[in-house]
């Protein structure tokens, strides 16, 4: 699994922490089952669920909704027990249309969401459970902070390909040091071809930067770290 996070420099507009609010969600609090195309929870809005176009991993096209657009809250009590570094349990966030009541899980396919508190925000990290190898092998996960439209910085995770069957594994997202408004987390094959996985999501923190004034992103020098 290779990562790369992309990093834009601040410029100098200042704006007050009081416009900075962050949130967190581990999902626990929610009821399991279908949610709806889009909810609150800890602070955090999430929206926009599988509302884009692109390419299988065999090959063949889906539309907006094919793979579901209501979120779902799953009780994940038996993938807690495999991968405690990464889910906290009892719940984690899926999609699509289909879960399994109880403490086992189905991982459902997904292509994009996206989430925001409603104010500029600075930092965020969120934790996955996913498949890689077999058919997900080279996809990448993006998860893109944005500001007023405009991609600010991002975090990568290449899923690993290192063919046979797939399996299950858990990679920790994050972001930090520029503002935005946006959080855009998508599935993509390298070209940047929109495409699917199969995964869920859990403790989603998005935070403001510490102090009394935060330096509002302008754009300037881009700084990107490879980690393997």
């Amino acid at each position: 699994m290779t990562r790369t996070h992309t990093l834009a420099s601040l410029g100098v507009a200042f704006c007050s922490s009081a416009a900075l609010a962050g949130g967190f969600t581990s999902f626990d609090s929610l009821p399991e089952g279908f949610i709806g195309p889009m909810f609150t929870d800890g602070g955090i809005t999430f929206f926009n669920l599988n509302n884009n176009s692109g390419v299988n991993p065999d090959g063949s096209n889906f539309g907006p909704g094919d793979y579901g657009t209501s979120f779902v809250i799953e009780n994940a009590t038996f993938a807690v027990n495999d991968f405690p570094g990464f889910l906290s349990g009892p719940n984690a966030l899926s999609f699509g249309q289909s879960f399994m009541p109880g403490d086992n899980l189905s991982i459902n396919i997904l292509s994009t969401f996206s989430m925001t508190t409603g104010q500029v925000e600075n930092a965020a990290d969120m934790d996955l459970v996913f498949y890689e190898n077999g058919p997900w092998g080279g996809i990448q996960l993006h998860l893109r902070a944005l500001l007023n439209g405009s991609v600010v910085g991002e975090d990568v995770i290449v899923i690993s390909d290192l063919g046979g069957r797939d399996n299950p594994t858990g990679a920790h997202m994050s972001i930090s040091g520029f503002n935005f408004d946006t959080l855009v987390f998508t599935a993509e094959f390298a070209n940047g071809t929109a495409t699917a996985f199969a995964g869920i999501v859990d403790n989603v923190r998005i935070v403001p930067a510490p102090g009394g004034a935060m330096l509002l992103g302008l754009g300037g020098l881009v700084l990107s770290r490879r980690r393997r």
